[in-house]
Formats: C-alpha cells, structure tokens, sequence
C-alpha cells in the first residue's frame, strides 16, 4: 500500500515563502502614469499643412494643451499638444519615461503652415535662480513670535461702550 507523508511544519512555510515572493515581485513593478494630452485615434503628427485650419485641428484633435498667442497684433499662432509619461516605483521619486510635444504652427489666416514634434531629447534643463525678494519690516525671531502678543490688548474693543448695534450689518438698531 502507498502511504503519502506530509510535513505538517514545512507546509506553512513553503506558503509564507510564496506570498513573500509574490509581494516582493510585485513591489518591483512600475506604476505608469499618463500626463497631459492623451491622443484618440487622430495623433497630432497627423496633421497636414496642406489642407488642414484651425476649425479642422480643434474638431479632430480638441483643444491643445497650451496657446502661444500673446498679442493679437502677432501673425502667426501656435498650439501645443503636450504627453508625458512618468514611472514610479513604490515609494521612490516619480521618472520621466516619455514626452511628447506636438506644435501646430498657423498664420493668420487660420492655416496649418507647419508641425513640428520634440521629444525627451529635446528638453533643455532650466536652472531656476534661488534668491528670494526681501520683505519690508522688521524680521522676528521664533520667540518674539510665539510670545509676541502676550499682554497686547485687542484695541478695538477699548473703545469704551458697545460697538456692536442690532440690526445686522452697520444698519441701525431699533433705537429713537
């Protein structure tokens, strides 16, 4: 006769080591984020400078992301359909994995003259200048902060009789 033998003690453990596998692998998974414009079935690189306005981009595409139009008096406009896609991996700093940028360069009449695509490789980094605008006054210290309005009496209410009349707001009370 055949007579399986189990070991109680090593079951629990072989499922313990699963589960830890499982969630350790599963830690190890980005989770990708998309930012921005997200593109139907038309993508932006398929516009053409032929034959395609303003009326025919904003009906396939939707409005764009951002607008270059500062000045009225300017002859040509431009629109940008901007993606990203960032990758986070548990508790770390999100990772720009992708961008896209679509400009869509119109005259002034309304028409597509150009259509240009940049990507990641394309960005510039910008150093952002650190120095900060003085305020006037006096600058206090923590415990002239903390303790600074101790024994200051609220001056609106040394006034003398009461101020505050009936009647809602500022109207007159129900006085002769």
């Amino acid at each position: 006769m055949f007579k399986l033998r189990v070991n109680i003690m090593n079951v629990p453990s072989k499922i313990i080591c699963l589960i830890a596998a499982a969630a350790l692998s599963t830690a190890c998974n980005p989770i990708l984020r998309t930012h921005g414009y997200v593109p139907t079935a038309d993508k932006p690189q398929a516009v053409n400078p032929d034959t395609d306005t303003k009326t025919s981009v904003l009906a396939r595409l939707g409005n764009p992301s951002v607008k270059t139009t500062f000045d009225e008096e300017l002859e040509e406009d431009t629109w940008y359909y901007i993606n990203s896609v960032r990758q986070r991996y548990a508790y770390l700093r999100p990772q720009l994995e992708d961008r896209t940028i679509t400009a869509i360069e119109f005259n002034a009449d309304g028409q597509v003259m150009k259509v240009a695509e940049y990507g990641l490789e394309d960005g510039v980094p910008v150093n952002y200048v650190d120095r900060k605008t003085p305020t006037r006054g006096r600058e206090l210290s923590v415990l002239e902060q903390i303790f600074g309005t101790i024994g200051r009496l609220p001056t609106d209410r040394l006034g003398g009789g009461n101020q505050n009349t009936p009647g809602g707001s500022g109207g007159g009370g129900g006085g002769p």
